[in-house]
This record gives C-alpha cells, sequence and structure tokens, in this order.
C-alpha cells in the first residue's frame, strides 16, 4: 500500500531544489496513475483548527432533530444532510441502502451574476447562529486555509502531468468548493446496519480534487486497489494524523485523458464491536471556475470535451436520494 499511496511531503515540492521538486512530481505521477490517493504533509493545517472544527461540528450534530432539521437540505445544498438523505453507490449504479452518516455541508457564497450558476454553486451558506455561534468562524478559517493548500496541490498535479503549474490553477480564480463535515456515530446511535449498507458507499469522488482530514477507526476508509495492479481489491487506507488524504475525482480523471485514476473508496459501516465509535471527517472538495470546458490532454481514453458545470451537478443528482 505505501508504495501506491506515498506520503508527498510539500515542503520539498515548496523547496528551491530543482530535484526534490522533479521526484516530488514523479512520485505524484506514479501514485495517481495507480490508486488515485495520496497523503500529503507540509501543508501547514495544524492540528488544532482541525480539531476546533470537529468541536463545532459536534455541537450541532448533538442538537436535537427537530432543531437541526430547520437547516434541512437534499444534496447539493447547503445545510443539514441527514442520515438517509445520500446514497454514494448509486452513482456507480449500485442500489444500496442510504448511506449512515450526517454532514454539513458548506461551500463557496460569492456569485458571479450568472442566476443558473449562482443558484447552485454559490448558494449563500446557511449557520445556526444561535445554537452553534462558533461553528461559522472557525469553518470559515478553515475553509481559507484549504483553498490555498489546494491550489498548491493543483499546481504540484499541473507540473507532475507535465503540463506546467498553472495549468489547473488557470481555471480556479473564482471556482466552486465544497466542504462536507461527515459524522458517522456508532451502532450504539444508529442501530445494526442493513446489508449493503456503508457509513458511505463504494464510489468514486466527482470533481477535480479532494482534500481529506479524517480520523482512524474500525469502521473507516477503504480504498480500491486493482488487482491487476498488485492490489488486493479493497484495502485499509494508510493513515497518519498530520496529513491531508489527497484523491483525484471523475473530472480529474477525465482531463488527463485516462492517464491518472480516480480515486475509488468506501466507508465501512460501524462495527458492532465498537458501538461508541464515533468518527467525524472533514471533506474539502475543490473545483474549478463555472463552465470551465475541460478538454482532455492526450492519453489512453479518448474522453469527450465537458461543461465541468454540467457534469458534477448531473453527478450530484445522481446519489440523491430524495
Amino acid at each position: 500500500m505505501s508504495s501506491r499511496i506515498p506520503v508527498i511531503d510539500l515542503a520539498l515540492w515548496l523547496s528551491d531544489d530543482p530535484a526534490a521538486r522533479a521526484r516530488t512530481a514523479d512520485a505524484v505521477d506514479a501514485a495517481l496513475s495507480q490508486a488515485g490517493f495520496l497523503l500529503i504533509t507540509g501543508h501547514g493545517v495544524g492540528l488544532e483548527i482541525r480539531e476546533e472544527v470537529r468541536q463545532a461540528a459536534h455541537s450541532f450534530f448533538a442538537l436535537p432533530a427537530e432543531v437541526k432539521q430547520r437547516y434541512a437540505v437534499s444534496v447539493g445544498g447547503r445545510g443539514w444532510l441527514a442520515k438517509g438523505a445520500e446514497a454514494n453507490g448509486y452513482s456507480e449504479g449500485t442500489p444500496t441502502p442510504p448511506d449512515l452518516k450526517e454532514s454539513w455541508t458548506v461551500g463557496a457564497d460569492q456569485p458571479i451574476g450568472e442566476a443558473e450558476i449562482d443558484a447552485f454553486w454559490f448558494q449563500p451558506n446557511r449557520w445556526p447562529q444561535v445554537e452553534v455561534p462558533q461553528l461559522q468562524p472557525i469553518v470559515e478559517d478553515y475553509l481559507a486555509r484549504m483553498r490555498s493548500v489546494a491550489d498548491e496541490v493543483l499546481r504540484l498535479l499541473g507540473t507532475a502531468l507535465g503540463q506546467g503549474a498553472d495549468f489547473f490553477t488557470a481555471h480556479t480564480t473564482h471556482p466552486t468548493y465544497t466542504l462536507n463535515i461527515n459524522w458517522y456515530p456508532g451502532t450504539g446511535l444508529v442501530g445494526e446496519p442493513l446489508p449493503g449498507q456503508f457509513r458511505i458507499g463504494p464510489h468514486t469522488d466527482f470533481g477535480t480534487v479532494t482534500l481529506l482530514d479524517r480520523q482512524q477507526g474500525k469502521g473507516g476508509l477503504q480504498v480500491w486497489i486493482d488487482p491487476e495492479d498488485g492490489g488486493e481489491g479493497w484495502e485499509d487506507a494508510p493513515y497518519d494524523p498530520v496529513a491531508l488524504t489527497v484523491n483525484i475525482g471523475d473530472l480529474m480523471a477525465r482531463w488527463t485523458g485516462g492517464r491518472w485514476r480516480s480515486g475509488r473508496h468506501r466507508v465501512l459501516p460501524p462495527s458492532p464491536d465498537t458501538p461508541d465509535e464515533d468518527l467525524m471527517s472533514l471533506v474539502y472538495f475543490y473545483e474549478c471556475d463555472p463552465h470551465t470546458m475541460v478538454v482532455p490532454i492526450a492519453g489512453p481514453v479518448a474522453h469527450a470535451p465537458v461543461d465541468s458545470s454540467v457534469y458534477l451537478r448531473d453527478k450530484l443528482y445522481a446519489i440523491s436520494v430524495s
């Protein structure tokens, strides 16, 4: 696993050593060609702010259901996604039971002046100001830090692809992005999973790049490593509490002409052996500017160009239970 999902130190990428930068880019290219996943360190997002986000989010998730219902949304909205609202396995055509999680979702909220785009991609964020006033300032701080990291990762990816550091960031001047704070309570709260039910069902992400801060647990993240690449199918993802887990999505895989693989993954159901297990993931999805025409570079798969906004919206609709 470690050779296919390496730990990449961004400090080496940001150094003045051309050889170190080149080695880092080569390692990224190799990893994304196999599993579609990396771990990154040296990103500058400390453990303290991540814990503060979790504590504030826990305060919201602990509220009575009737209070949380005031902020309820469907997939693609800004606010609270209740347990049962989403089934990620649908994106693969697998009729799984709904995912065993709750989410608080926020994202880019500065409109561009195009009504249809603004209504979906730049919705106003909703905040439980009365119930959990500390949530907004800490999450907005986290969003700003993650956007900075995401752009640096894209510069590294553009170089690794051999297209230049600004190949992707040329399309992130006014990007869309979303943060899902996913809460995974144990069986003591949600009960026994149904057959085929996961905390998050098997899927690939839909967009450009995902930056994940996760917690280790028995019902945790697994990634698919194809046996043709020497893998064993589903394998437990490597974990480093300091690192961020990075994976690319379907849009990025298209953009590279199939040179890189969208990282397939799932989050295991809560285990009856650990009924009190309580995990929370901070999942930052970073996309490109609205209406970016994704024209694939030459690669093993001849994908047609797509409008990023249309492509991603259709993907989101596909996983909505409602």
